[in-house]
């Protein structure tokens, strides 16, 4: 008996240590449904040599179960058991005794605590079973001389049952611990050799360890079994909590693998960083984090919106898309004192009296005022006169922020229709020539025709072409205004 004891003992041994060596096949019962449970047993009998004293002293065995989850209240199973029972008569029986051993195969149903009236995965949870199957038996029995019958050296098979209460205690969703107790009765009455009264009954305590079989469903594959994942899509590589969610350490809502402040509880929209004055820059980036800022002035405040601090900001009441400097004042490109945005000149040193722009000097005033005269019904530049617009288009270089008026003019034969379009023409032709030799800035260029209306010399319109051909040359001419780029000019 010892040695079929002991067989057992290192069968039980050696698939406690393969199952505990292959965690990846262990889970849940209610997601990967089956469990296997390896135990030892003690025996108490009670039966023809007992009496009505209760049950003999414990004697050892063993057992496998394999369970099957029904439901959240009920799990199916198949026993296995192995064990040895012994006890000497008193009384009526004095000097009889009997050596068994006995196995039993059955069926069993578990009613579950845990999963109804406690939750599945609790540490303790209690449960009721019953059993029913088969059980075989080997007694070596003797009795004194004149006692009751008695079975010697017996083998047989029987049905057998069994009822009982039991713990289980989870350690993980793998592993777990139960103790329980069942009240067993056999189908025959040869346990102990005598076949004279009740069929034999047993107490069969069990203690051991039970293996949840199989994986458990992990969609993100992050260590918590879909049934108890309340974040079921986290993303590969990132700590979760024991409910599957992402860890958040500072508790604002922000993940931290989401969180660039994981340890200060910050808000989403800043990737959980924090920001005091609620300004919408986090306060790891703002320079000034107990006054509400903007982006540009890194978090600190700019009461005109210039982009310039206004602790750095000379000019704190600079209207509003005005361009400034790094001192927070409107941007001065000439250095003549008068700031661009109130600037004609931009380009050029004037004075605030004229609108930042300079004064045309003698020389090109003088130049300014010369003509272009043009041949009878012509809108030719000559030759003799492409030097003179070579000079303006260099006074154009020396006033780059001045517009040049283009006036056309045209002498009185024709009639006035036709007088306007040839002046038009003939200022047209003069800005043509200026463009083609490279003039800076073309679009300052304007051109308008009089016609007729302008003469520099009045002509007396009764006298012969001959005789007013002179006159009627002054008044042939292209004239020039050049003067600030707010287009004040006398376009009468």
């Amino acid at each position: 008996m010892r040695t079929q004891l002991s067989n057992f003992s290192r069968l039980a041994f050696a698939l406690v240590f393969l199952l505990m060596a292959s965690p990846g096949l262990f889970a849940q019962s209610s997601d990967q449904k089956t469990n296997l449970q390896i135990y030892g047993s003690a025996l108490q009998y009670k039966g023809d040599i007992t009496g009505d004293d209760g049950f003999s002293d414990l004697e050892w065995g063993g057992g496998i179960s394999l369970n099957r989850y029904l439901s959240p209240s009920f799990d199916a199973g198949l026993h296995l058991t192995y064990g040895s029972t012994e006890d000497k008569g008193e009384g009526t029986y004095s000097g009889s005794s009997f050596d068994a051993q006995m196995g039993t195969v059955m069926l069993g149903l578990r009613l579950k605590m845990y999963g109804t009236i406690l939750k599945e995965d609790a540490f303790i949870g209690p449960y009721l079973q019953v059993a029913g199957g088969g059980a075989w038996a080997k007694t070596d029995a003797n009795a004194p001389a004149g006692g009751p019958a008695v079975h010697n050296d017996d083998k047989f098979f029987t049905m057998a049952g069994r009822a009982g209460a039991g713990i289980r205690f989870r350690f993980s969703d793998a592993v777990s611990a139960f103790v329980e107790t069942n009240y067993m009765i056999m189908g025959q009455d040869k346990i102990d050799g005598y076949d004279v009264g009740d069929n034999d009954q047993f107490l069969m305590h069990n203690v051991g360890l039970g293996f949840s079989l199989g994986k458990a469903k992990d969609t993100d594959m992050d260590g918590v079994p879909d049934r108890r994942d309340d974040c079921p899509d986290t993303p590969t590589g990132v700590q979760v909590d024991k409910n599957g969610c992402p860890v958040d350490t500072d508790g604002d809502g922000v993940p931290d693998y989401q969180d660039e402040c994981p340890s200060e509880a910050g808000v989403a929209n800043l990737n959980g960083c924090p920001d005091r004055d609620g300004d919408g820059i986090a306060d790891k980036n703002d320079q000034c984090p107990d006054e509400a800022g903007t982006a540009a002035t890194n978090g600190c405040p700019d009461a005109d919106n210039d982009g310039v601090a206004d602790a750095n900001d000379n000019c704190p009441d600079t209207p509003a898309g005005v361009q400034v400097g790094a001192d927070g004042c409107p941007v001065d490109s000439d250095g003549d004192g008068v700031p661009d945005n109130e600037d004609a000149c931009p380009n050029s040193a004037g004075t605030a009296a004229t609108k930042g722009c300079p004064e045309l000097d003698e020389a090109t005033l003088k130049l300014i005022d010369e003509k272009v005269r043009f041949e009878f019904d012509k809108a030719r530049v000559q030759d003799a006169y492409k030097q003179l617009l070579d000079s303006v288009i260099v006074a154009l270089q020396k006033y780059p922020d001045h517009v040049l008026l283009i006036k056309g003019h045209a002498d009185f034969i024709g009639s006035e229709e036709y007088n306007q379009a040839l002046s038009e023409r003939r200022a047209e032709a003069v800005k043509e020539y200026l463009i083609q030799q490279g003039v800076q800035n073309p679009d300052r260029l304007v051109t308008k025709g009089y016609g007729e209306t302008q003469p520099l010399v009045k002509v007396n319109e009764r006298l012969s072409r001959r005789r007013t051909e002179t006159a009627r040359r002054i008044n042939r001419r292209v004239g020039f205004e050049l003067n600030t780029p707010d287009l004040q000019l006398n376009m009468e």
